[in-house]
């Protein structure tokens, strides 16, 4: 890729029927921009911010995510786990990513602040002390995965088996007990 953008801010703009240059982004803002099943496939972001956008079932098989901040953006359905894992840092801010996949990442200490994550994929991933701040977290996935240290405190609606994750020293509230039990058949009242 030959292409290098770099501090500059895109506003408004359509990708879902043109493509967005294949190029190298940095420093640059994407402010309520449309990325819906766009092909982003090997574009690199790096210290990028995407506000107000949608980039549901967007296309991004190798592409790179390296600092980047997603704030009040629609990320249904993302794979993640196809992109570029190499520098692999991102942040999550009122973000809508249902159905979205983490497979297999490698995400320690990302960011999660008043997000959606319901059907999200975690299996295998490493998310050791991760923020998960007022997240909603129904039917998310979590086997196999590095919760060590994380913070789920203030997140709800959450099932998963500790005996199917590393969980030492992750924090949880009492509400999301239940969610811990369930394969117990337990009931808990309060």
């Amino acid at each position: 890729m030959n292409n290098y953008i770099f501090n500059q801010t895109f506003e408004k703009l359509g990708y879902s029927d043109s493509q967005l240059l294949k190029a190298d982004y940095e420093n640059c803002q994407f402010i309520n921009c449309d990325f819906a099943e766009a092909d982003l496939n090997g574009i690199q972001f790096s210290d990028c911010n995407f506000s107000g956008s949608n980039l549901s079932m967007a296309e991004i098989r190798n592409t790179t995510f390296n600092s980047v901040t997603f704030k009040d953006c629609k990320m249904l359905g993302l794979a993640f786990d196809r992109c570029n894992t190499f520098g692999f840092s991102v942040r999550f801010e009122q973000c809508i990513l249902n159905h979205s996949s983490f497979y297999k990442m490698k995400m320690a200490k990302t960011y999660f602040r008043n997000c959606q994550l319901q059907e999200v994929d975690f299996g295998e991933s490493d998310l050791s002390a991760t923020i998960f701040a007022n997240c909603d977290l129904y039917r998310a996935t979590f086997e196999r995965t590095n919760l060590e240290k994380a913070d789920f405190r203030s997140s709800y609606n959450i099932s998963m088996d500790p005996g199917l994750n590393r969980m030492k020293k992750a924090k949880f509230s009492l509400n999301a007990v239940p969610g811990l039990l369930l394969k117990y058949d337990i009931h808990i009242e309060t």
